[in-house]
């Protein structure tokens, strides 16, 4: 089974700019806190972020078209049952959801692929490591909660930035492509108060390292608000800091 439903009540984004970002719907949302709406889930404040950031590229330009499309992915068969609930839950918090995917969990990925999803979220390993393999850039939401004001982004330098040399792996393709979209719409807000933050975090090597992957990601148009080298430190302390929505990497994302 596998169904799509676009949301009426968005206006829907230019297919050919749009950065489709699909999460599923056990990450959105908790369980009915009997008020007739499912409560909010780990992912809440990441849609918001994702909405803030849209509202603010159209401030700066009525006109413009590079803009997120959330895509809420379901594949529980309870939640399924209560789709009507699930569309009015995201109508009853304000969230700008572009479509309403249903499918089982044998046909997810192919719902990602018919709907050109170009990053996937979800709190399930296995689903993320499943669309990772087929070439979708996923990534496992960390269960800490980002703040929805700003939009903020972990660049794995590590994974992302790799020598051109030969052919590149799907995965890493679409990590680039991804973080390349990203560098796009950063450029569109100034130094300060930026909806989007884009950090750079290199875990192994020492400050040479982190030159030539800041100097990679300029090449390719992308510059980051702020650059971390762990020299070989773990990166949970960091991470506990900026507190990420996710982390891009060029295949799964702890």
């Amino acid at each position: 089974m596998l169904s799509t439903i676009q949301n009426t009540d968005v206006k829907q984004k230019d297919a050919d700019r749009a950065v489709v970002v699909a999460v599923t719907t056990r990450a959105v949302f908790e369980s009915d806190d009997g008020d007739g709406v499912y409560g909010m889930g780990v992912a809440f404040p990441l849609l918001q972020a994702l909405q803030r950031v849209n509202q603010r590229l159209l401030e700066e330009n009525p006109a413009e078209s590079l803009l997120f499309v959330v895509v809420l992915i379901t594949t529980d068969s309870q939640q399924q049952q209560q789709s009507s609930l699930i569309i009015s839950s995201t109508r009853h918090y304000g969230l700008e959801v572009g479509r309403f995917c249903f499918s089982s969990q044998e046909d997810f990925i192919e719902s990602l692929l018919k709907n050109d999803v170009q990053l996937f979220l979800s709190t399930d390993r296995n689903e993320v490591l499943q669309a990772s393999q087929k070439g979708v850039l996923s990534a496992v939401l960390d269960r800490q909660v980002a703040p929805p004001e700003q939009l903020r982004v972990i660049l794995c330098g590590d994974a992302v930035v790799r020598p051109d040399t030969g052919p590149v792996p799907a995965s890493q393709q679409a990590a680039q492509s991804f973080s390349a979209r990203l560098g796009e719409m950063r450029r569109r807000f100034g130094m300060l108060d930026s909806p989007l933050s884009i950090v750079l975090v290199t875990s192994s090597g020492g400050r040479e390292s982190c030159g030539v992957a800041l100097r990679t990601l300029r090449s390719r148009g992308l510059s980051v608000d702020e650059a971390y080298c762990l020299a070989g430190a773990p990166r949970s302390p960091i991470l506990s800091v900026l507190r990420p929505h996710f982390l891009l990497s060029d295949g799964v994302i702890d």
